[in-house]
Formats: structure tokens, C-alpha cells, sequence
């Protein structure tokens, strides 16, 4: 995974043509990149993102985002008032507290994982 500007890259290695090659996930454009190398991969990925803020600025188009910050889950009732409660009995906004508490979470998850 590489990062940069904000937009993240799923990497893959096609053993068949050994080459490496990436796509930015989390937007609904296509822009993919690939590379012999790790350093032309690298060069690649961020090539690719400056190319794309460029043509979408040629175009008057605003580029797409890679997370708005927004997103909908369906949770039973008992997690809702669950998460109500918890976030109530803590002086916070359900909003607040899920924010913390996710973060929390996430963090520990990717620190697991080694990200």
C-alpha cells in the first residue's frame, strides 16, 4: 500500500509479465500506474496522481475525493441504543464518541497488521 496526497494505492505483482502494478482505490475514476521496480513503481504511483490532478484541472473538473468522511452503517437497534448509552454516559455526541472509539479500534487493527 503507498500513499500520497491523500489517495492511497492497492499494489499487485504479475508474475507472468514480472512487472508491479497499482490502481488508486477509493475514488470512482480509474488511474493506474505499474513498474519493474519498487523505485519505479514509487515514481509511477505519484506520477500518475499529479497527472490526474492536472487533468482534472485542465478539464474545470474538481478530482474526485478519496473519502468525504461520510458513510452509512445499518446497525440493530440494541447496538444503536448501546452506542447511545455509552456515548451519553460519557458526555458525548454519538458522532464524538463513535469518532474515538473507531479510531481507537482502527488503529490497533492496522498496528496488528503491521500498517
Amino acid at each position: 500500500m503507498m500513499v500520497y496526497k491523500g489517495y492511497t494505492a492497492k499494489i499487485a505483482f504479475d508474475d507472468e509479465a514480472e512487472i508491479f502494478h497499482g490502481e488508486i482505490v477509493g475514488i470512482k475514476d480509474v488511474v493506474t500506474f505499474q513498474g519493474k521496480t519498487a523505485a519505479e513503481l514509487k515514481k509511477a504511483f505519484k506520477e500518475s496522481v499529479d497527472d490526474y490532478l492536472a487533468f482534472c484541472k485542465e478539464r474545470g473538473e474538481a478530482p474526485d475525493k478519496p473519502f468525504t468522511g461520510k458513510f452509512v452503517v445499518r446497525i440493530t437497534p440494541e447496538l444503536h441504543r448501546k452506542i447511545y448509552l455509552s456515548a451519553k454516559l460519557s458526555g458525548e455526541s454519538i458522532n464524538s464518541w463513535l469518532n474515538k472509539n473507531l479510531d481507537r479500534f482502527v488503529d490497533k487493527e492496522l498496528k496488528d497488521c503491521g500498517v
